[in-house]
């Protein structure tokens, strides 16, 4: 049976304390006294029960989003970009190749470029090996590299890309500078004419205005509220030619 890739689940510590905090309240309301209004006993504490349910909601659409939703959205901002196949391609974060993979099923004669630090708290199992290896199911090895590179100081020329794409990648960066660095950095490896392609839940407009000053024309997409949990924006940057 041929193997399938397997791209891990996004935030799982976030996951793991939401449910953890969702069972912690379950158990309480189990064994606190139940409270009475107008002699009527409540089979569970309403608080709790109530809290129980607003943590593994939110934990169960991340889920949902991990090996559902992000396929969709991967393809939503593959689209923004109008593809000849022969685009060298720069995916910021990426991964386990989710979107890296995505773009070089896209190239014909292209290539795609994916750098990362590889942080597990970001998505499970992460790893330039779990990376490695989603690539070489695909089968699309000829038209990718793989690098570990920090997204504030890219080794890469002025202009070596015609597209740079990175998800969920830039908030991660928890300091603003380290943030705008990275958003430099992406203008400046951006050959004249190519599209920055970048989503992420929160900064976004943080992304918009350093890009904008960096000479790009920038495009802000609605947040997606019923394929992305938490929900995403898309950005979209033109270099001028």
């Amino acid at each position: 049976m041929s193997r399938k890739p397997d791209y891990g689940i996004d935030a799982p510590n976030v996951i793991r304390n939401l449910l953890l905090a969702s069972v912690a309240c379950v158990v309480l309301a189990l064994a606190f006294p139940k409270p009475t209004i107008a002699h009527v006993t409540f089979i569970l504490n309403p608080s709790l029960f109530y809290s129980a349910a607003w943590f593994a909601v939110p934990a169960i659409l991340m889920l949902v989003y991990a090996k559902v939703g992000k396929f969709r959205h991967r393809d939503r901002m593959l689209a923004k970009v109008s593809w000849t196949g022969a685009e060298t391609v720069l995916d910021v974060g990426a991964g386990r190749g989710l979107l890296l993979i995505g773009a070089a099923r896209r190239l014909t004669t292209g290539r795609a470029t994916g750098i990362d630090i590889w942080n597990t708290e970001d998505l499970s199992g992460n790893s330039p090996q779990a990376l490695l290896q989603n690539i070489a199911i695909e089968g699309v090895e000829s038209k990718t590299e793989v690098k570990s590179e920090d997204a504030r100081q890219m080794s890469f020329p002025d202009g070596s890309f015609d597209v740079v794409l990175s998800n969920l990648c830039l908030h991660n960066i928890y300091q603003q500078e380290g943030r705008v660095r990275a958003c430099r950095e992406i203008a400046r490896v951006l050959k004249p004419g190519g599209v920055a392609v970048i989503s992420d839940y929160k900064h976004v407009q943080e992304y918009a205005d350093q890009l904008t000053q960096a000479g790009l024309a920038v495009e802000l997409f609605p947040l997606d509220w019923t394929g992305s949990f938490p929900p995403l924006r898309i950005l979209k940057g033109r270099k001028a030619a």
